[in-house]
């Protein structure tokens, strides 16, 4: 993603030094930003904090088959990739640009104007 309006975060030296959850799931730091991180085998994605229906930590959630994520408290799914909740709720997970790169993984957060 080559968007000029993000500033990127490391979060790790690499994929192997996060500390996962046994769901898969992590919580990092981006900046000032506590975010929540999903690995579908050595892919990334990187999304709000807390569900934004009621505000539960979304790392202690789960991921279903398909690989969505599904918010602990009301059991809302959201695609991982794009934010979509596909309960049909009509909530929308913010979602974030992950780099990896050789020297660490990056994420991606719109810069404040």
């Amino acid at each position: 993603m080559t968007d000029h309006h993000l500033v990127w975060h490391k979060v790790a030296i690499n994929i192997a030094t996060i500390e996962w959850q046994p769901n898969n799931m992590a919580i990092v730091t981006a900046g000032e930003q506590q975010l929540t991180i999903i690995k579908q085998g050595s892919t990334i994605m990187a999304f709000a904090h807390k569900c934004p229906h009621a505000g539960a930590v979304l790392a202690n959630g789960f991921l279903d088959a398909p690989g969505n994520v599904v918010c602990p408290l009301h059991h809302y799914r959201f695609n991982p990739f794009n934010g979509r909740n596909i309960s049909g709720q009509g909530y929308h997970l913010k979602t974030y640009p992950v780099q990896q790169l050789s020297d660490g993984v990056y994420i991606g957060i719109k810069a404040n104007r």
